[in-house]
Protein backbone atom coordinates (compact mmCIF):
# COMPACT_ATOMS: atom_id res chain seq x y z
CA UNK A 1 0.00 0.00 0.00
CA UNK A 2 1.34 3.65 -1.11
CA UNK A 3 2.01 5.63 2.14
CA UNK A 4 0.00 9.35 1.63
CA UNK A 5 2.74 11.98 1.31
CA UNK A 6 2.44 15.91 2.00
CA UNK A 7 3.31 16.02 -1.30
CA UNK A 8 0.40 14.18 -2.74
CA UNK A 9 -2.38 15.96 -4.47
CA UNK A 10 -4.38 17.40 -1.10
CA UNK A 11 -7.96 19.23 -1.45
CA UNK A 12 -9.02 21.22 1.99
CA UNK A 13 -12.69 22.08 2.04
CA UNK A 14 -13.57 24.68 4.96
CA UNK A 15 -17.33 25.92 5.58
CA UNK A 16 -16.78 29.45 6.83
CA UNK A 17 -18.62 32.16 9.37
CA UNK A 18 -19.95 29.02 11.48
CA UNK A 19 -22.62 30.52 14.18
CA UNK A 20 -25.85 30.59 15.58
CA UNK A 21 -26.97 32.50 12.85
CA UNK A 22 -25.67 30.02 10.22
CA UNK A 23 -27.00 26.88 11.74
CA UNK A 24 -29.43 25.35 8.77
CA UNK A 25 -26.28 26.30 6.15
CA UNK A 26 -23.80 24.61 8.24
CA UNK A 27 -25.73 21.64 8.47
CA UNK A 28 -26.26 22.01 4.74
CA UNK A 29 -22.76 21.96 3.85
CA UNK A 30 -22.02 19.19 6.25
CA UNK A 31 -24.26 17.42 4.81
CA UNK A 32 -22.79 17.57 1.76
CA UNK A 33 -19.00 17.16 2.79
CA UNK A 34 -20.59 13.80 4.65
CA UNK A 35 -22.42 12.61 1.32
CA UNK A 36 -18.30 12.76 -0.25
CA UNK A 37 -17.17 11.13 2.72
CA UNK A 38 -14.31 14.07 3.30
CA UNK A 39 -13.53 15.94 6.18
CA UNK A 40 -14.06 19.51 5.94
CA UNK A 41 -13.08 22.79 8.72
CA UNK A 42 -15.58 24.43 10.31
CA UNK A 43 -14.67 28.00 11.27
CA UNK A 44 -16.23 28.95 13.83
CA UNK A 45 -17.31 32.25 14.95
CA UNK A 46 -17.45 32.27 18.78
CA UNK A 47 -18.59 36.23 19.58
CA UNK A 48 -22.04 38.22 18.91
CA UNK A 49 -22.11 37.87 14.92
CA UNK A 50 -25.32 38.45 13.33
CA UNK A 51 -27.14 37.60 16.65
CA UNK A 52 -26.65 34.90 19.24
CA UNK A 53 -23.07 34.52 20.30
CA UNK A 54 -21.66 30.84 20.84
CA UNK A 55 -22.39 30.73 24.37
CA UNK A 56 -25.90 31.55 24.21
CA UNK A 57 -26.71 28.84 21.67
CA UNK A 58 -26.46 25.17 22.95
CA UNK A 59 -27.62 24.00 19.56
CA UNK A 60 -24.61 25.05 17.31
CA UNK A 61 -22.11 23.89 20.48
CA UNK A 62 -23.59 20.34 19.94
CA UNK A 63 -23.08 20.29 16.21
CA UNK A 64 -19.74 21.39 16.52
CA UNK A 65 -18.89 18.70 18.57
CA UNK A 66 -20.50 15.91 16.98
CA UNK A 67 -18.87 17.50 13.51
CA UNK A 68 -15.29 16.99 15.52
CA UNK A 69 -16.48 13.56 16.53
CA UNK A 70 -16.97 12.93 13.08
CA UNK A 71 -13.85 13.66 11.77
CA UNK A 72 -14.08 17.07 10.89
CA UNK A 73 -11.67 19.96 12.08
CA UNK A 74 -12.41 23.41 14.26
CA UNK A 75 -11.10 26.52 13.57
CA UNK A 76 -11.51 30.08 15.36
CA UNK A 77 -12.75 32.35 12.72
CA UNK A 78 -12.19 35.82 14.63
CA UNK A 79 -14.63 36.80 17.35
CA UNK A 80 -17.38 38.88 15.85
CA UNK A 81 -16.14 38.78 11.98
CA UNK A 82 -16.57 42.62 12.48
CA UNK A 83 -13.85 44.93 11.18
CA UNK A 84 -13.36 47.54 13.85
CA UNK A 85 -13.96 51.23 12.87
CA UNK A 86 -11.64 52.84 15.26
CA UNK A 87 -8.45 50.80 15.01
CA UNK A 88 -5.44 51.28 12.72
CA UNK A 89 -4.54 53.66 10.29
CA UNK A 90 -7.24 55.32 7.82
CA UNK A 91 -5.55 53.42 4.36
CA UNK A 92 -5.44 50.23 6.12
CA UNK A 93 -9.29 50.35 7.26
CA UNK A 94 -10.23 51.43 3.27
CA UNK A 95 -7.88 48.38 2.07
CA UNK A 96 -9.28 45.95 4.49
CA UNK A 97 -13.21 47.07 3.80
CA UNK A 98 -12.27 47.06 -0.35
CA UNK A 99 -10.85 43.20 0.12
CA UNK A 100 -13.09 41.90 3.19
CA UNK A 101 -16.30 44.21 2.92
CA UNK A 102 -16.62 45.09 6.48
CA UNK A 103 -15.33 41.16 7.86
CA UNK A 104 -11.03 42.29 8.19
CA UNK A 105 -11.88 41.86 11.96
CA UNK A 106 -7.80 41.30 12.37
CA UNK A 107 -6.29 43.82 10.02
CA UNK A 108 -5.93 46.43 11.90
CA UNK A 109 -5.92 45.61 15.59
CA UNK A 110 -2.88 46.02 17.72
CA UNK A 111 -1.02 43.14 19.32
CA UNK A 112 -2.98 42.93 22.56
CA UNK A 113 -6.58 43.24 21.01
CA UNK A 114 -4.98 40.63 18.87
CA UNK A 115 -4.73 38.55 21.37
CA UNK A 116 -7.67 39.32 24.03
CA UNK A 117 -9.71 38.29 21.08
CA UNK A 118 -7.90 35.17 20.28
CA UNK A 119 -7.66 33.94 23.71
CA UNK A 120 -11.82 35.19 24.67
CA UNK A 121 -12.79 33.30 21.13
CA UNK A 122 -10.51 30.39 22.56
CA UNK A 123 -11.95 30.27 25.71
CA UNK A 124 -15.17 30.43 24.28
CA UNK A 125 -15.18 27.48 22.46
CA UNK A 126 -13.60 25.30 25.23
CA UNK A 127 -16.13 26.28 27.40
CA UNK A 128 -18.14 24.16 24.73
CA UNK A 129 -16.18 21.23 24.53
CA UNK A 130 -14.10 22.46 21.87
CA UNK A 131 -10.07 22.84 21.67
CA UNK A 132 -9.34 24.43 18.51
CA UNK A 133 -5.34 24.22 16.67
CA UNK A 134 -6.08 26.73 14.02
CA UNK A 135 -6.72 30.35 13.09
CA UNK A 136 -8.68 31.46 10.33
CA UNK A 137 -8.84 35.18 10.12
CA UNK A 138 -12.25 36.39 8.49
CA UNK A 139 -11.67 37.74 5.16
CA UNK A 140 -8.10 35.54 5.28
CA UNK A 141 -6.52 38.98 6.65
CA UNK A 142 -4.06 39.55 9.70
CA UNK A 143 -2.47 42.63 9.97
CA UNK A 144 1.13 43.03 11.77
CA UNK A 145 -0.40 43.06 15.28
CA UNK A 146 -2.53 39.96 14.50
CA UNK A 147 0.18 38.11 13.19
CA UNK A 148 2.24 38.94 16.60
CA UNK A 149 0.02 37.67 18.66
CA UNK A 150 -0.91 34.79 16.54
CA UNK A 151 3.14 33.75 16.65
CA UNK A 152 3.12 33.94 20.51
CA UNK A 153 -0.80 32.63 21.03
CA UNK A 154 0.03 28.57 21.27
CA UNK A 155 -1.83 27.85 17.97
CA UNK A 156 -0.57 25.05 15.46
CA UNK A 157 -1.63 26.89 12.26
CA UNK A 158 -3.52 30.21 10.84
CA UNK A 159 -4.35 30.68 7.41
CA UNK A 160 -3.81 33.94 4.46
CA UNK A 161 -5.46 33.40 1.45
CA UNK A 162 -3.03 32.01 -0.49
CA UNK A 163 -0.85 29.99 2.22
CA UNK A 164 -1.60 27.49 5.65
CA UNK A 165 1.32 29.58 8.15
CA UNK A 166 2.55 26.86 10.37
CA UNK A 167 2.87 28.53 14.11
CA UNK A 168 5.23 25.77 15.13
CA UNK A 169 8.09 26.36 12.90
CA UNK A 170 7.54 29.58 11.20
CA UNK A 171 7.12 27.88 7.76
CA UNK A 172 4.53 28.54 5.39
CA UNK A 173 2.38 25.77 2.84
CA UNK A 174 1.91 27.03 -0.59
CA UNK A 175 -1.91 26.15 -0.65
CA UNK A 176 -4.27 29.00 -2.72
CA UNK A 177 -8.19 29.33 -1.13
CA UNK A 178 -11.11 29.99 -3.81
CA UNK A 179 -14.42 30.80 -3.37
CA UNK A 180 -17.09 32.55 -4.95
CA UNK A 181 -17.06 35.75 -3.00
CA UNK A 182 -20.96 36.22 -3.50
CA UNK A 183 -21.31 40.78 -2.97
CA UNK A 184 -22.31 41.47 0.34
CA UNK A 185 -24.22 43.75 1.81
CA UNK A 186 -24.49 44.76 5.48
CA UNK A 187 -23.90 40.79 6.46
CA UNK A 188 -26.66 40.01 3.54
CA UNK A 189 -26.68 38.75 0.01
CA UNK A 190 -26.44 41.40 -2.24
CA UNK A 191 -29.97 41.68 -4.44
CA UNK A 192 -28.15 43.70 -6.64
CA UNK A 193 -29.58 43.71 -10.45
CA UNK A 194 -25.88 42.59 -11.27
CA UNK A 195 -26.32 39.35 -8.93
CA UNK A 196 -26.52 37.01 -11.37
CA UNK A 197 -22.84 38.09 -13.57
CA UNK A 198 -21.53 37.90 -9.77
CA UNK A 199 -22.46 34.20 -9.75
CA UNK A 200 -21.44 33.42 -12.66
CA UNK A 201 -18.26 35.05 -12.24
CA UNK A 202 -17.72 32.93 -8.81
CA UNK A 203 -18.72 29.66 -10.60
CA UNK A 204 -16.58 29.80 -13.31
CA UNK A 205 -13.48 31.05 -10.75
CA UNK A 206 -14.09 27.96 -8.65
CA UNK A 207 -14.74 25.50 -11.96
CA UNK A 208 -11.52 27.10 -13.11
CA UNK A 209 -9.64 26.25 -10.50
CA UNK A 210 -10.87 22.81 -10.00
CA UNK A 211 -9.33 21.79 -13.35
CA UNK A 212 -5.57 23.38 -12.33
CA UNK A 213 -5.64 22.49 -9.05
CA UNK A 214 -5.07 20.64 -6.40
CA UNK A 215 -1.64 19.52 -7.82
CA UNK A 216 1.66 17.75 -5.92
CA UNK A 217 3.08 20.33 -3.70
CA UNK A 218 0.18 22.88 -3.65
CA UNK A 219 -3.10 21.88 -2.35
CA UNK A 220 -5.97 23.13 -3.30
CA UNK A 221 -8.34 25.19 -0.94
CA UNK A 222 -12.43 25.56 -1.27
CA UNK A 223 -14.04 27.58 0.90
CA UNK A 224 -17.50 27.61 1.52
CA UNK A 225 -20.14 30.20 3.14
CA UNK A 226 -23.36 30.38 4.22
CA UNK A 227 -24.89 32.95 1.57
CA UNK A 228 -23.26 30.63 -0.88
CA UNK A 229 -26.44 28.50 -0.44
CA UNK A 230 -28.51 31.53 -1.50
CA UNK A 231 -27.92 32.08 -5.17
CA UNK A 232 -29.03 29.42 -7.70
CA UNK A 233 -25.94 27.35 -9.12
CA UNK A 234 -23.31 28.13 -6.56
CA UNK A 235 -23.73 24.91 -4.44
CA UNK A 236 -23.84 22.44 -7.45
CA UNK A 237 -20.97 23.86 -9.02
CA UNK A 238 -19.14 23.76 -5.90
CA UNK A 239 -20.03 20.08 -5.42
CA UNK A 240 -19.07 19.65 -8.65
CA UNK A 241 -16.09 21.28 -8.36
CA UNK A 242 -15.16 18.78 -5.37
CA UNK A 243 -16.15 15.90 -7.34
CA UNK A 244 -13.77 16.66 -10.00
CA UNK A 245 -10.77 17.40 -7.45
CA UNK A 246 -11.54 13.83 -6.08
CA UNK A 247 -11.68 11.89 -9.24
CA UNK A 248 -8.30 13.33 -10.32
CA UNK A 249 -6.73 11.57 -7.24
CA UNK A 250 -6.75 14.37 -4.68
CA UNK A 251 -7.00 13.00 -1.27
CA UNK A 252 -9.51 15.52 1.29
CA UNK A 253 -7.47 16.37 4.53
CA UNK A 254 -8.27 19.04 7.38
CA UNK A 255 -5.31 21.66 7.75
CA UNK A 256 -3.99 19.69 11.22
CA UNK A 257 -3.47 16.34 8.94
CA UNK A 258 -1.97 18.83 6.24
CA UNK A 259 0.80 19.47 8.55
CA UNK A 260 0.90 15.58 9.93
CA UNK A 261 1.99 14.19 6.92
CA UNK A 262 4.26 17.35 6.07
CA UNK A 263 5.99 16.78 9.41
CA UNK A 264 6.41 13.10 9.07
CA UNK A 265 8.16 13.85 5.59
CA UNK A 266 10.55 16.45 7.35
CA UNK A 267 11.01 13.11 9.62
CA UNK A 268 11.18 10.57 7.17
CA UNK A 269 13.56 12.51 5.29
CA UNK A 270 16.99 12.12 7.30
CA UNK A 271 15.98 8.76 7.51
CA UNK A 272 15.84 7.95 4.22
CA UNK A 273 19.57 9.86 3.08
CA UNK A 274 21.18 7.68 5.75
CA UNK A 275 19.85 4.77 4.35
Amino acid sequence: MRTTSSADPALVVSIHDVAPATLAETRRWLADLDGFGIPGVLLAVPGPWRGTPLADDPETAVLLREAAAAGHEIALHGWCHTAQPSAGSTLRRWSGGFAARGAGEFWTLDEAAARERVEQGRQTLLAAGLNVEGFVPPGYLAGPGARAALAAGGLRYWTSHFFVHDLTDGTRVFAPSVSHRPAIHDGAVSTAPGRPVLERAGELLIWGYSRLLPRPGAPLRLALHPDDLHRPGLREVTLRAIERALGSGARALTYGRLLDLRAQDAAARPAAAAR
